[in-house]
């Protein structure tokens, strides 16, 4: 009988956490469509920069790396 208590609370916790995330997301102020298109644009700008950076700065070590072997 013990067991079938563990498991029944369990289960009521698991649901309990459900509910209570459900009623979280209902509390989130969601971006609307213009927002997250200029989020997106900054984001995809931001990773091009990165990537440019980081290709240039992995062949400049490479070319100094050759120039001393």
């Amino acid at each position: 009988m013990a067991i079938l208590g563990k498991v029944k609370n369990s289960f009521g916790s698991m649901f309990s956490f459900f509910a209570n995330s459900w009623a979280e997301l209902k509390k989130v102020r969601w971006p609307k469509r213009k927002e997250l298109i200029s989020y997106t644009i900054v984001v995809l700008v931001t990773v091009a920069i990165v990537t440019v950076y980081f290709t240039i700065v992995d062949f400049g070590l490479n070319n100094l790396i050759d120039a001393l072997f």
